[in-house]
């Protein structure tokens, strides 16, 4: 392999994959880490750890210079971003590049034309992917009722640079509209430094599935299924699951098809995740974006495939190309993830940050646990909640979501509140068992949740 030292640009889980990807693969490793990640995990399995700033994001895992400094002044020749921060952003590729360091991910063309919510849209639709009825940029208010007007109520407002649920809105009445545009554009000036906005018709009644592929950048790409991520809060992903249930199987090849074109046509480079929505009354899809990294949910692929996809992003970014057609792709049995966050559903999900006090997780066949936690490591205030990743592995999807259930119950974590409880609810209760999912399914199982749990007796055996 081409490359020989590999800065891990992020931290938490995801860099802890990111290191134990690389010393598979012989490859040393430096993890960047801010002042308040000193004592983590990732700094203490990378074979060094540099410092780039202080723990506010903005001063160090969001400073692409800073990121460039430290791969360069520790001798690495590779960059990899993981997920989030700088991990779409043209930024960061273009001064690797410019530095003469490898960027583990995809061009920064790919990141500038996908990264653009309104242009990506517009190569989906010449290619003939489907797309919800909608519009391009999005000028003033009138313009929107307009477009509102044609497509139908109701309508969703989003952002073009956007990410995260930020600049998205849900319009039910014309009256509504003018506001939110306002509204809208402020949020996603403020979190992307991008007003720019656009509507598509709201599709209320839907899922979310998403295709996870790989490129060489030379047109060589292929397709590793599809993943079910409609268990959502404020489309924020909670559990995610491979395959799709109840899709049949000739609109499963559709979907994967429609994924194929969009990145063959754009001879994309390394791992990356097309997304669609699935309207669960027409039984129709349409593409909705594009994610040009690594996912979170990117084990539930590795266990139902058996590749590992980081490791292939680093074999693909050291120029061994991509070593798969799409006939070697297999998938065996279903698998399910589900998020572990310092957060507490019965009081709306609020961030519950601290030490942690005890940390058992459970063991087994077939299950994979993705995290950089401990007993005694205090999770800092400053960064995302997650914890960790249950990926449970099953030969039906009935026999993933009982083995997942009863490791989520099995795992004992102190000190801090978290949401293992509220998933294990979920896996058990009657619409998720029984695949009747939807975007909105999370809202109805969480108020549930809180009933029961307000109707719980203090002191009560719990998760």
């Amino acid at each position: 392999m081409a490359l020989s030292r590999v800065l891990i640009a992020n931290r938490g889980e995801i860099a802890v994959r990111l290191i134990r990807a690389c010393q598979d693969l012989g490859l040393a490793t430096v993890v960047a880490v801010s002042e308040a990640d000193r004592d983590s995990l990732p700094a203490q399995l990378a074979d060094r750890a540099v410092c780039i700033g202080p723990a506010r994001s903005s001063d160090s895992y969001l400073n692409p210079k800073a990121i460039v400094a430290a791969a360069l002044g520790t001798q690495c020749d590779a960059v990899h971003p993981g997920y989030g921060f700088l991990a779409e952003s043209p930024s960061l590729a273009d001064a690797c590049a410019a530095a003469g360091l490898t960027f583990v991910g995809p061009r920064a063309e790919h990141l500038h034309s996908m990264g653009n919510k309104i242009e990506a849209r517009s190569l989906a639709r010449s290619l003939g992917v489907p797309t919800l009825p909608g519009s391009d940029r999005i000028q003033s208010a009138q313009e929107a009722m307009e477009v509102a007007g044609r497509v139908g109520f109701p309508v969703m407002i989003k952002a073009a640079a956007g990410g995260g649920g930020r600049g998205m809105k849900v319009i039910t009445r014309a009256e509504d509209l003018p506001q939110a545009i306002v509204s809208a554009a402020a949020e996603a000036g403020a979190a992307f430094g991008d007003s720019t906005l656009y509507i598509e018709h709201y599709v209320a009644n839907a899922r979310h599935i998403e295709v996870q592929v790989l490129g060489d950048g030379a047109g060589h790409v292929i397709h590793l299924g599809e993943r079910d991520c409609s268990l959502q809060r404020r489309h924020q992903k909670l559990i995610e699951e491979a395959p799709a249930p109840g899709i049949p199987a000739a609109l499963r090849e559709q979907i994967h098809a429609a994924a194929i074109r969009l990145v063959g046509h754009m001879n994309y480079l390394s791992a990356g995740t097309v997304e669609f929505l699935f309207d669960c009354d027409t039984r129709e899809f349409y593409f909705l974006e594009m994610n040009t990294r690594i996912q979170v949910e990117h084990p539930v692929t590795e266990m139902l495939t058996g590749v590992d996809l980081v490791a292939e992003q680093l074999r693909i970014a050291g120029g061994e190309g991509l070593r798969f057609s799409q006939r070697d792709i297999g998938f065996y049995g279903h698998v399910v993830e589900c998020r572990l966050t310092a957060e507490q559903p019965e009081h709306d999900f609020r961030p519950n940050a601290g030490k942690i006090t005890q940390w058992d997780p459970p063991a087994g066949p077939n299950i994979r646990l993705d995290t950089h936690c401990y007993a005694g490591y205090s999770v800092p205030i400053f960064y995302d909640s997650l914890l960790a990743k249950l990926i449970v592995h099953g030969v039906d999807r009935p026999d993933a979501l009982a083995r997942a259930s009863r490791a989520l119950r099995r795992f004992r974590i102190g000190g801090v509140g978290t949401n293992a409880a509220f998933a294990a609810f979920v896996l058990d209760s009657p619409e998720f068992s029984e695949g009747r999912l939807d975007t909105r399914l999370a809202e109805t199982l969480i108020a549930r949740f809180v009933r029961q749990e307000s109707a719980t007796p203090t002191g009560a055996d719990r998760i």
